[in-house]
């Protein structure tokens, strides 16, 4: 893949990163926060975007969004490995809950 291409799949991501972000913030705020792996502070700055500032965010070179985790045990329950689906869902939200939310520095 070209880099312009790259570039333009990753604005793309962010900016229905950011929609979806903003839409469920506004629908359930602390479950929101709790999916999104983000904190009250960062959740205010996404709820305070406008659409012109949504677009203008979504144009940054880096991706916006990021794995939640990095250890392979959530990501081998997020992905079904090792355990019954029911339960390794249940595990993963456990071990997801756990982990530490995003702040602003």
């Amino acid at each position: 893949m070209q880099t312009t291409g790259l570039q333009e799949e990753i604005r793309d991501l962010n900016l229905a990163y950011l929609m979806l972000a903003q839409q469920m913030l506004r629908e359930d705020r602390e479950a929101a926060m709790f999916r999104l792996g983000i904190g009250a502070d960062v959740a205010e700055l996404v709820l305070g975007l406008s659409p012109a500032q949504l677009v203008k965010t979504s144009n940054s070179q880096m991706m916006l969004c990021r794995f939640r985790f990095d250890d392979s045990t959530l990501f081998g329950l997020l992905s079904g490995n090792g355990r019954q689906a029911a339960t390794a869902g249940v595990h993963a939200a456990i071990i997801a809950a756990s982990k530490p939310v995003a702040v602003l520095a």
